[in-house]
């Protein structure tokens, strides 16, 4: 083999290609310093007593040093690093007794330069799959060898580079790992947050009249049912407002069903904007329309109840003249609520039969 100024280059390791994988797996190349790896080479150095230790970790085109004592330079050329020599042979320490007597290194910068290497070892890192990835090395600037003691720890030392690594490459994982179960977390919550939307919009689809956007019978049962239990709890009044457009069939064959719509929508107008804040209005059915006015006493109701009728005879109707029979119940026990809705019932049809556009109550509950 040609020696060249840096001495004789290393052969590439048979397994090059997979050690280098290997290697980019543990996303430790250039990463910064790090206390339990300067640990290791202190230890080393004082132990061989030498002034300079390296993690030495060989990438494609260099050697570059994950933790160092007794040398400043961060990294050097692949051509000119020992340890390029040393991962050939993964299994045992390659020693140098004195690098000037050696042909692979008797030129190399490195040693007829600074630091003036004499001396040198190294212990393979290698990987329980049998990847040498660099070494834990040791270098003098004079002559020496080690002795088995020596050895023996550098050799440990070098083991515990590599569970270190091991495990930096398993918190990585496990890292990417938690990231990735937030990521599905957080699409998680995105798309429960995306249906629960959409059952919101269509459980609201289901409540609502589609012609008015008024609650609709289906939502009027359940809201009564919520308001009179509330009732009984708080030992309070329900009162229920039931009202009807005055002879809407001939409206309807006189103007026609798209006008008795409107008509419909306009009317649902007016009862939003005399209803409370927390009142429920919904269109019980057809023409028939519902008020559900909890804490309300009957005064309050019938008050709400001729406030509705005039401002529906004094609204400007663009065909005719509309009016609104209405019918109102009041309840203030459980039992009261059994039968609010047939009560309210009862007294709108009297008010229908009694001259339309009038309001009768319920007195037969006191």
């Amino acid at each position: 083999m040609a020696t060249s100024q840096c001495g004789i280059p290393a052969q590439l390791p048979a397994d090059e290609v997979t050690r280098q994988q290997v290697l980019e797996s543990f996303r430790i190349l250039d990463s910064l310093p790090e206390q339990s790896y300067d640990d290791i080479v202190t230890l080393a150095a004082h132990i061989c007593a030498v002034p300079i230790a390296l993690i030495s970790l060989i990438d494609s085109e260099r050697q570059w040093f994950k933790a160092k004592v007794g040398l400043d330079a961060p990294q050097t050329p692949r051509e000119q690093a020992f340890c390029a020599h040393a991962i050939l042979n993964p299994s045992d320490i390659m020693e140098v007794p004195d690098a000037k007597l050696d042909p692979r290194f008797a030129n190399n910068p490195l040693v007829t330069g600074e630091p003036g290497i004499r001396f040198y070892a190294g212990a393979p890192l290698v990987t329980p799959f049998g990847s040498a990835l660099g070494t834990l090395c040791i270098i003098d600037r004079v002559p020496r060898r080690l002795t088995p003691p020596m050895a023996k720890a550098l050799k440990a030392l070098a083991r515990q580079v590599v569970r270190l690594l091991e495990l930096r490459r398993a918190l990585a994982e496990l890292e990417t790992l938690t990231q990735a179960q937030q990521e599905r977390q957080q699409q998680l919550e995105a798309t429960q947050k995306r249906l629960d939307q959409v059952i919101s919009e269509l459980a609201q689809q289901t409540m609502t009249d589609s012609l008015t956007g008024l609650k609709n019978r289906r939502a009027f049962d359940q809201i009564l049912k919520e308001d009179s239990s509330r009732m009984v709890r708080t030992h309070s009044s329900l009162a229920l407002i039931l009202l009807d457009i005055d002879d809407f069939k001939a409206f309807n064959d006189e103007f026609g069903h798209v006008s008795g719509d409107e008509a419909l929508q306009q009317l649902a107008r007016v009862l939003q904007s005399q209803a409370r804040a927390y009142d429920r209005v919904a269109r019980y059915g057809g023409e028939e329309f519902a008020i559900v006015l909890p804490d309300t006493s009957m005064a309050e109701a019938l008050c709400m109840a001729e406030r509705i009728r005039q401002e529906v005879q004094d609204a400007d109707w663009p065909n005719r003249p509309v009016t609104v029979s209405l019918g109102v119940a009041v309840a203030s026990t459980a039992a009261d609520c059994l039968s609010l809705v047939a009560r309210a019932d009862k007294v709108l049809y009297q008010a229908k039969e009694t001259g339309r556009n009038c309001v009768v109550c319920d007195n037969s509950v006191a």
